[in-house]
């Protein structure tokens, strides 16, 4: 079985589980750009954290069989604090490195303006780099926020087939594939989906542009979300195509679209820039 978490924070997730996903058959992986939980307060802090997903993060991966990519953007909450907003202005740069394969996580958190203001300046940015969009639905109001994002896309260059809209659930699915973006859902324990909830949505609304991911972050999370969902489908009567299309081919052919996916992981060397992950003297 291979699988393709097309929504995980591995910045805040420790080497073992790197090693875990790996034997649970987790041979890429897409890493968001998020808030981390403490607000920044300058520019600089995202480009210290962008340059760590396009360094560091993958120096992780290759260690372990993973080939890792990234998604680059100003997120939802930070959009509204005025410190954080020049970011707006130097992401381009950021936008042509090859490992970034989307522009994201892009979309709303408080439905402000300044969140407006953000979510169509970066979806200008992805169509103006020839990337897909990966847009975040926020946690509260969900259904009111899909709608006036999808209002925002409508008015936007970027076409509904070059946008994942995540952390979907049953209130949000109808109108999420009726817009013709593809269909994210982050399995979560607690919070978001689950595994039952996951395969059932799958029963009733098919496979098709449907990508499932574990969302793991700092909070009470677990990467292996996407190998349980694997396997309850199999337990439930779906067949292995089935989950090697919601689970492999579905995510390549979104993130794919940026023309930048490359999941071949080359050995990497002994360090990164002079550090390595290694401790005691190995």
């Amino acid at each position: 079985m291979r699988i393709f978490d097309p929504h995980i924070h591995m910045t805040s997730r420790t080497t073992d589980d790197y090693e875990a996903m790996h034997a649970a058959g987790v041979r890429a992986v897409v890493e968001p750009a998020f808030w981390l939980g403490q607000p920044r307060t300058s520019p600089d802090s995202f480009f210290d954290y962008f340059d760590s997903l396009l360094g560091w993060e993958p120096f992780r991966a290759a260690q372990y069989g993973i080939a890792h990519h990234c998604t680059l953007a100003l997120n939802p909450k930070e959009a509204n604090d005025p410190r954080c907003v020049p970011v707006l202005d130097e992401l381009p740069r950021y936008l042509l490195k090859d490992q970034v394969v989307a522009v994201g996580e892009i979309g709303y958190d408080s439905m402000t303006p300044a969140e407006d203001t953000a979510l169509a300046a970066q979806l200008q940015l992805a169509a103006d780099h020839g990337l897909p969009a990966l847009v975040h639905t926020p946690h509260r109001d969900k259904l009111a926020g899909l709608r006036r994002t999808l209002d925002v896309v409508r008015e936007s260059r970027l076409p509904p087939d070059r946008v994942l809209v995540d952390h979907l659930n049953e209130t949000t699915v109808d109108v999420a594939k009726d817009s013709g973006c593809w269909l994210g859902f982050s399995v979560y324990p607690d919070t978001k989906m689950d595994e039952k909830r996951m395969v059932a949505i799958l029963r009733t609304h098919g496979r098709e542009r449907v990508l499932v991911n574990s969302a793991a972050d700092w909070g009470r999370s677990d990467p292996l979300k996407t190998r349980r969902v694997a396997d309850l489908m199999l337990a439930e009567g779906f067949s292995e195509d089935d989950v090697d299309r919601v689970l492999w081919r579905n995510p390549v052919a979104f993130y794919g679209l940026s023309g930048r996916l490359n999941l071949d992981v080359t050995p990497t060397d002994p360090t990164h820039e002079g550090n390595s992950v290694l401790r005691g003297g190995e």
